[in-house]
């Protein structure tokens, strides 16, 4: 049984429920409460805390609907794989599951040569109808599906990548290997529902909420090397930046 100590304000106006959950959510995401900890029932926690059981019901309802805890029948209630945390950096997702200390696995789905749509093709700036690499991966964490990956690639730089290293090895760590320095990118981040493939992959119902993210990533010389359209479930990934006023 996981064992968690609060700091809570009562004389503060931010509600007790929220404190609570806040703080929990904060173990989790520091490894204080790892994914399969148990915590103790809520009237147990209501009364070690001097909480109200309606309180503390709650704030484990908060962290339930984030899918950070689960509770099962039986067993009671669990912490699950934490939400991923990504700001927003030059990087891919394989490598900040991997410096956050968890372990990424990836099938590939799709990794072969087909013609640029028109989309595709303004993107990386060649004529549409140009052979260019095309992947589409399932990213997994914690043997836990997280992401649908697409991208599109020239075949100059992606062409000699094979499978195997695509399974084994983050997408960024293919092309840096090949000699290419990533130095910008242009992104957009939105949400929307999960198509019938996309939900049967990420193991959630047709239309839950994904984040979606489209990239394109350019060299040192300003060649576009990469064009990614990513999908996460939006329960277990968070992303952040940092605003600056002029």
């Amino acid at each position: 049984m996981a064992e968690l100590n609060l700091d809570l304000d009562r004389s503060s106006p931010v509600p007790l429920y929220f404190q609570v959950s806040r703080q929990i959510e904060a173990a989790i995401e520091r490894g204080d409460l790892e994914p399969g900890d148990r915590l103790e029932n809520e009237i147990g926690l209501a009364d070690r805390w001097g909480l109200s059981r309606p309180t503390m019901r709650r704030a484990i309802e908060e962290l339930v609907d984030k899918g950070l805890l689960v509770r099962r029948r039986g067993i009671g209630t669990q912490v699950v794989h934490g939400r991923v945390n990504r700001k927003i950096e030059l990087t891919s997702l394989f490598d900040d599951l991997s410096r956050s200390g968890q372990h990424p696995t990836t099938e590939v789905l799709v990794h072969e040569a087909a013609p640029a749509d028109g989309h595709v093709a303004e993107r990386l700036g060649v004529p549409a109808g140009t052979e260019v690499v095309h992947l589409e991966r399932l990213r997994s964490s914690g043997g836990e599906p997280l992401a649908v990956m697409r991208n599109w690639l020239p075949t100059q730089l992606a062409g000699s990548f094979s499978t195997e290293q695509l399974r084994a090895r983050g997408l960024y760590e293919l092309i840096r290997a090949a000699g290419v320095h990533l130095r910008v990118a242009s992104q957009r981040i939105g949400a929307r529902g999960a198509s019938t493939a996309e939900a049967k992959l990420l193991g959630v119902r047709r239309g839950a909420p994904l984040l979606t993210m489209e990239r394109t990533t350019y060299d040192g010389t300003g060649r576009a090397v990469e064009l990614g359209s990513h999908a996460y479930q939006a329960e277990k990934y968070t992303i952040e930046m940092t605003v600056v006023g002029r």
